[in-house]
């Protein structure tokens, strides 16, 4: 058993656009980590440590946020001065769902309101991780055309997290 646990959290993480229109997405990662909950929560809130920094504004983990907790920022320092808020957290159950809201990338640039959430589940010899973006407004690029990168984006998201929780 341990040995297939070992197989599934070395897996990269699946993704799926689940739904896409003119006004809005839908995309979802899935993966399995070796560690409980609880530590999975807690390497949500050090992103800095596994956030891709190809997609920040610093190019550097370093200037990342996240506290955990209602309220809490997902922010960035600009090192010539200045922040970002990339997204806000709107609900926080420790080792169970952490959600945010906010526009990623290029939609903080749209008319959209977007809504980001990890949910952990415990497995047999680790946690699962499901992963939800979900968007809705205007993009001018149009839904259907931005899901399949943003799901790429996030679904490398998730399985640089998978593999940071594997070390």
């Amino acid at each position: 058993m341990a040995a297939l646990v070992c197989l599934a959290a070395s897996a990269p993480a699946a993704a799926e656009v689940k739904s896409a229109a003119p006004g809005g997405f839908e995309v979802e990662s899935k993966a399995l980590v070796a560690a409980t909950p609880a530590e999975t929560y807690a390497m949500l809130g050090r992103i800095g440590e596994w956030w891709n920094v190809e997609h920040s504004y610093s190019g550097d983990g370093a200037n990342f946020n996240l506290e955990l907790k209602a309220g809490g920022c997902f922010c960035e320092a600009l090192p010539a001065g200045g922040t970002v808020e990339h997204m806000r957290i709107v609900f926080a159950r420790p080792g169970v769902m952490l959600r945010l809201q906010g526009g990623l990338g290029p939609l903080q640039d749209e008319g959209v309101a977007g809504t980001l959430t990890w949910r952990l589940k415990a497995v047999e010899g680790g946690t699962e991780i499901v992963q939800t973006y979900i968007v809705g407004g205007y993009m001018r690029m149009g839904g259907e055309r931005l899901a399949p990168l943003v799901d790429q984006v996030l679904a490398d998201q998730l399985a640089r997290l998978q593999r940071r929780l594997a070390h």
